[in-house]
């Protein structure tokens, strides 16, 4: 299937990007109940992935390619050096367990606020009534639906109990001295901290798009949908344009399931498509058949109905 591309996303101005900057900076947008994230400075634009990627080819490609398809075309070729040319700083205020998985991503500078120096910030993630979710069947680390309500106001209550007893526990053992160090070890994980982020465009377009992603946990996808359509979307426009039709809306086929989309399209003949699952199943890889379950295969079914080549409801 092709698709014909978007309109061009126009660049902003230097002195309109200027504006942009000052009135983005510290400004705290908020998520969860009390984070934010904030941009604290940024260097370079659009324009300066275009300069990184023309420097081995100088001015003249300025007549045979504008900047939005340069930058289209560098990302969807995984040319990414020209990307690492810009940088942004933020600070964000996050709860540790969901900064836990934010920190795995080691391709950022970071400083975090530090509890054995200062006070634990007095917050901590509440959950409401209506935000419990159950564990997913079929996926381990990921969650299903909500609770009922009148379930969930129970599970609040005694999260609300249970974190004003270690806040009262923390700070009962700094009246008795102990130093900050020993007595922050039985705050929960739900406690607030903050840090300091500087990570170059590149890196930063490989944390959204796994962390924007649906299978994402859903706090942490909090942070990166407003950190991606806050801050970068404005500042960076063309690449942002770019990264969502190549990254976040684009479906990657493997061999695999290139070579089943052939067998399928063969089997179906004149009937046309959409087939059905049993058809699917007819035709797919010998190294997934007799497999009672395979994540690999379920991926690759997915895929197929979201392109409309296999019908869900027709078993």
């Amino acid at each position: 299937m092709t698709h014909a591309d978007p309109a061009p996303v126009p660049a902003p101005a230097a002195n309109d990007r200027s504006g942009l900057l000052e009135s983005l900076r510290w400004r705290k947008f908020p998520v969860l109940d009390d984070g934010f994230v904030a941009l604290v400075d940024s260097m370079g634009d659009d324009g300066s992935v275009v300069q990184a990627a023309r420097v081995s080819y100088g001015e003249g490609t300025r007549k045979v390619s504008d900047d939005r398809q340069l930058i289209r075309y560098l990302l969807r070729h995984a040319h990414t050096t020209p990307f690492e040319m810009a940088e942004l700083k933020f600070v964000v205020r996050v709860p540790m367990d969901c900064w836990r998985q934010w920190i795995r991503h080691r391709t950022a500078s970071v400083n975090e606020y530090s509890t054995r120096y200062s006070l634990a910030i007095d917050s901590m993630q509440a959950t409401h009534d209506d935000e419990w979710r159950s564990q997913a069947a079929n996926n381990r680390q990921g969650s299903a639906g909500y609770l009922p309500r009148d379930a969930g106001h129970k599970l609040s209550q005694s999260e609300t109990e249970l974190q004003s007893l270690a806040r009262r526990v923390y700070e009962e053992r700094l009246e008795a001295g102990i130093a900050r160090e020993q007595a922050r070890k039985d705050l929960p994980l739900a406690t607030y901290t903050e840090a300091y982020w500087k990570i170059n465009l590149h890196n930063l377009l490989h944390f959204l798009a796994l962390r924007m992603d649906s299978h994402a946990q859903l706090e942490i996808r909090r942070y990166a949908e407003t950190i991606g359509q806050e801050i970068v979307k404005p500042l960076f426009p063309l690449v942002w344009e770019a990264f969502i039709d190549y990254r976040v809306e684009a479906i990657r086929l493997t061999r695999l399931d290139q070579e089943l989309i052939r067998r399928l399209a063969k089997q179906a003949g004149g009937r046309g498509m959409p087939a059905t699952q049993a058809d699917f199943m007819a035709v797919q890889d010998p190294s997934w058949k007799g497999l009672e379950r395979c994540r690999e295969r379920d991926e690759c079914l997915l895929k197929l109905v979201n392109l409309g080549l296999v019908n869900p409801s027709n078993p």
